[in-house]
């Protein structure tokens, strides 16, 4: 028998947004992006963020990310291998009737494919690869067109994974709602000239998430 994947839970902050922690809200299972692990800064403020707003989060890795403890980097799993270690870990945390999956572009990616499969209670992609940078012919939207989970996409405005004219052309399914960070890229990290911050639109996105999240109930 296989051993159990190892999560890691954020659970949330006791006392910080009381009013809007429930003890029914769904628990967000969050996947890392192709190159980051689990812990990196990016997936630790978003789920630091969404445990203060009261949100219970787990997160995991696939098997290729297991190799940075010993010092390697390794090309992403096939998609097989991908799915299925979603699959592993929604079974682990009993099932996907109460819970939220998804996570940093191809976490987000991969959680898609199999949201409908394993009904969970909705999906949230932080950043969705719709077609790799430069090749906005290869699209990943397919299956977006009919899907049924409530999905939340947040996505910037200037990435190059899908920018706001590319995604206006897609058929995507009436269940999926498009945030837009204003002039934030991939990690919706924004240019200076801008005047936003990257703090400012990330903390902008794990609100929105938190919301979407406590609506489903």
């Amino acid at each position: 028998m296989p051993s159990p994947i190892p999560l890691l839970t954020d659970d949330p902050v006791p006392g910080a947004h009381a009013a809007d922690a429930t003890h029914t809200a769904p628990t967000v299972v969050l996947a890392h992006g192709a190159g980051a692990p689990m812990d990196s800064p990016y997936m630790n403020t978003v789920a630091a963020g969404l445990a203060a707003r009261g949100i219970r989060v787990v997160r995991f890795e696939f098997p290729y990310m297991h190799s940075r403890r010993e010092g390697q980097r390794k090309p992403p799993d096939r998609e097989p291998v991908l799915r299925h270690t979603w699959h592993e870990v929604i079974g682990q945390l009993g099932g996907g009737a109460n819970l939220v999956i998804g996570g940093k572009s191809l976490g987000g990616r991969i959680a898609s494919y199999v949201a409908d499969e394993a009904r969970v209670k909705g999906l949230v992609c932080l950043g969705y690869p719709f077609h790799p940078p430069r090749d906005t012919k290869r699209l990943r939207t397919a299956h977006l067109a009919t899907l049924k989970t409530p999905t939340l996409i947040v996505q910037g405005t200037r990435d190059d994974f899908g920018t706001p004219a590319e995604v206006a052309s897609y058929e995507l399914s009436p269940a999926i709602r498009l945030l837009w960070m204003e002039d934030g890229d991939h990690s919706f990290k924004p240019r200076k000239s801008s005047g936003r911050t990257e703090a400012g639109n990330l903390a902008e996105a794990v609100e929105a998430v938190a919301e979407f999240v406590r609506g489903l109930g």
